[in-house]
């Protein structure tokens, strides 16, 4: 993974479709002075991305200053669900900015009230409590808190296992980074929770056993047994895919946690907010978790996130101990009104629903015809991906998926870099307000590319 690409100006293509235009080198020679400053001012890992220095970005469209633009499959990383840069997102920064109020750290306000009134409106009866946050890494770290509390609570301090799933991805802090099942990732930890341990997640394919005695293993297997296990952190889908576990395997999950008293928590920071064709993700498979991590599209634009959840869990603190600096900035959270109402009022979660064949059937096809070198595809409402291997077998290929994604940002469609537990995946996610000839155009312009990529990789392999 991380994979730079080149910031040389290269010619390409010039086209101009009705979602489509590119009508310079790329990157632009003018951009690269921005570029270059970026790499001098900012930590190397920062670096990544495809080399577009974006200007403007609308709906499902990305600008840059010198007349290209591409159909954005990116959503900003998922998270302008209800498009980039929408006018009542906009109105509604606008009008806070100008109300004079900035900032109000957890003294109440009426926007934050509002807030947590419609998240909590939207949610599972019984899940009643929202807390607001900034970042998707804040949510799960406050989840391991309030799950670990609520286990000491019940079963005082052998009740604190904390349970995460292999090629799970949680965030980059310390909880977040050692809940997650990406090992390359924590290297720098060391000394790592030992109440903190990870079990396979069954997507059947990375994982082939998917029964949920592989579950039960992994904590047997580190000495533990049920009345060591205070919580469950579970991404509803994970991301590096998206790869979803079977209905079966997580009702047995939920029962399973309920019995034992352990909260159950749905990680919907990338999964929430319609994007799945069910406004949570967790809803496709009949179970309610006891928290709700999410952001990214709570607000299709600026920096905010939450937890919801049963009283008993989320009140376990008392007044002004459990609180955030930012909690429920008030410019954060009038986008985040505006954006939900949007989601709800435009019936995106159901454009999301109503496309997802579309998505699928287009990378279905996209698979029958490389079965060599594409492992896995998903897709599930708007969010898909591609999973390439080498030829004929199941190692991952980042290098091929970093040559689709930079191939399709050259033709005007814009990803962002492969992500995966290897880099191997070419992950689709546009805005939840795609039309269908959008989207159609976009696996048109994807299926060239792999076709291309594959043309180059053929001659190699029979050298």
């Amino acid at each position: 993974m991380g994979k730079e690409f080149s910031i040389e100006p290269r010619e390409v293509p010039h086209m101009e479709t009705r979602y489509r235009r590119i009508v310079t080198p790329l990157p632009h020679p003018d951009s690269v002075a921005t570029l270059e400053k970026l790499r001098r001012f900012e930590p190397q890992s920062m670096r990544g991305q495809p080399p577009l220095v974006w200007d403007r970005a609308e709906d499902i469209f990305v600008f840059d200053k010198y007349g290209n633009r591409w159909l954005d499959w990116s959503s900003g990383v998922l998270v302008t669900n209800a498009g980039h840069g929408v006018k009542e997102v906009r109105q509604a920064i606008i009008d806070q900015v100008n109300s004079g109020l900035l900032h109000n750290y957890c003294f109440p306000s009426e926007e934050r009230a509002q807030l947590t009134e419609s998240l909590a409106s939207l949610a599972p009866k019984g899940l009643d409590k929202v807390f607001l946050l900034t970042t998707g890494s804040e949510a799960t770290e406050c989840a391991i808190k309030l799950s670990r509390a609520m286990g000491i609570q019940r079963g005082g301090k052998k009740k604190i296992g904390i349970v995460g799933f292999e090629r799970g991805f949680h965030g980059r802090t310390l909880g977040a980074q050692q809940a997650g099942g990406l090992a390359g990732q924590k290297a720098w930890i060391v000394n790592e929770d030992p109440a903190i341990i990870i079990a396979p997640f069954p997507d059947g394919y990375w994982q082939s056993d998917t029964s949920f005695d592989t579950f039960l293993k992994a904590i047997a297997d580190r000495g533990l047994k049920p009345e060591n296990i205070a919580g469950v952190m579970m991404e509803t889908y994970q991301g590096v895919g998206p790869d979803f576990a079977p209905v079966d395997y997580v009702k047995k999950l939920a029962d399973w946690c309920r019995t034992n008293e352990v909260v159950l928590v749905f990680d919907e920071v990338q999964a929430g907010f319609g994007r799945t064709g069910k406004f949570w993700a967790f809803e496709h498979y009949g179970v309610t978790p006891d928290l709700i991590c999410c952001g990214k599209g709570i607000s299709s634009s600026l920096p905010l996130s939450a937890v919801i959840g049963r009283a008993e869990v989320m009140d376990q603190f008392p007044p002004g101990s459990m609180t955030s600096t930012h909690t429920g900035n008030p410019v954060c959270v009038a986008a985040a009104l505006a954006s939900v109402k949007k989601i709800v009022r435009e019936k995106l979660t159901e454009n999301a629903a109503r496309l997802e064949p579309v998505l699928l059937a287009g990378l279905k096809k996209i698979q029958a015809n490389h079965r060599e070198i594409i492992g896995h595809i998903t897709a599930r409402g708007l969010v898909g991906g591609v999973q390439l291997v080498k030829p004929g077998t199941k190692t991952p290929d980042p290098e091929l998926a970093h040559d689709i994604v930079e191939r399709c940002f050259h033709k005007g469609l814009l990803f962002f870099a492969p992500v995966g537990a290897w880099g191997q995946t070419v992950k689709i996610a546009p805005p939840l307000t795609v039309p269908r000839d959008a989207l159609e155009e976009g696996i048109a312009v994807l299926t060239e590319a792999v076709d291309e990529a594959v043309g180059v990789i053929a001659p190699m392999l029979s050298a």
